[in-house]
């Protein structure tokens, strides 16, 4: 394992969160209830704050250049983000809101719970920081898909669609880049292939709770952790960036 290997690996970690994170701002004094839109808006702080532990790693320890978390997050290109495609999913309408969220909660926590386990004591740190986090945002997206979809006729049909519709995007996320390879094999990765059955079994259990189906397919989307992205991604960092690259260093 090389220094840029290992720099992939966590933007691979770290542009999840961020993207995510993105999304869920975007749906700040939006939400159903009030409760809600404050919980949410929480989930996406919680994820930010992950990013910049991660960015930081990255700029002050790992670069040579004279870079900082904001130039990471603000300033690549679209092929140079390594997130998988599921987080870039835009927000159709809560139901996709919320299984997008559980799709990725599930795999996110039970990820952080083995990347407690790593030998890089920074990736160690910013796993028991965020294992905490990480549950809540499973518990809070579960509950939710549970209503949804044992709840009026209305919001199991929205629930099934989206599930039906992300379900291809779940995938990916057990996909192994050579970067992860690398650093699986030196012991500071996680190995996700050890939990996709778990993963699916999980999920197909709470479905099945909440009365929805899991699609047939044998069809999955691919890409996004090698910078291959769907078309919602340029639009996302049009948003995000636009601020950093109209004022360049602006200072607030």
């Amino acid at each position: 394992m090389n220094n840029k290997n290992l720099q992939q690996y966590i933007y691979s970690i770290a542009d999840n969160a961020l993207i995510l994170g993105q999304r869920l701002g975007e749906l700040c004094g939006h939400g159903p209830t009030l409760e809600t839109d404050i919980a949410l808006t929480n989930i996406a702080l919680d994820l930010l704050g992950q990013t910049r532990s991660y960015y930081q790693y990255i700029a002050q320890e790992l670069m040579k250049e004279d870079q900082t978390e904001d130039d990471l997050a603000f300033l690549r290109k679209e092929r140079e983000y390594r997130n998988v495609q599921l987080v870039e999913q835009p927000n159709h309408d809560f139901a996709y809101i919320i299984v997008r969220q559980y799709f990725f909660d599930v795999f996110h926590h039970r990820f952080l719970s083995r990347l407690q386990r790593s030998k890089n004591v920074n990736l160690e740190a910013i796993a028991s920081k965020s294992i905490k986090e990480a549950a809540y945002h499973e518990r809070f997206s579960g509950d939710w898909l549970k209503r949804l979809g044992d709840g009026t006729a209305e919001s199991h049909q929205r629930a099934q669609q989206a599930v039906d519709d992300l379900w291809v995007y779940t995938d990916e996320l057990f996909h192994t880049t050579d970067d992860d390879q690398a650093c699986i094999d030196a012991g500071h990765g996680v190995d996700v292939t050890s939990f996709k059955s778990e993963y699916f079994q999980v999920i197909t259990d709470l479905l099945e709770e909440a009365t929805l189906k899991v699609p047939e397919t044998e069809f999955f989307q691919k890409g996004g952790k090698k910078g291959i992205h769907t078309e919602h991604m340029g639009y996302l960092l049009a948003e995000m960036q636009y601020m950093q690259r109209t004022y360049p260093d602006m200072k607030w």
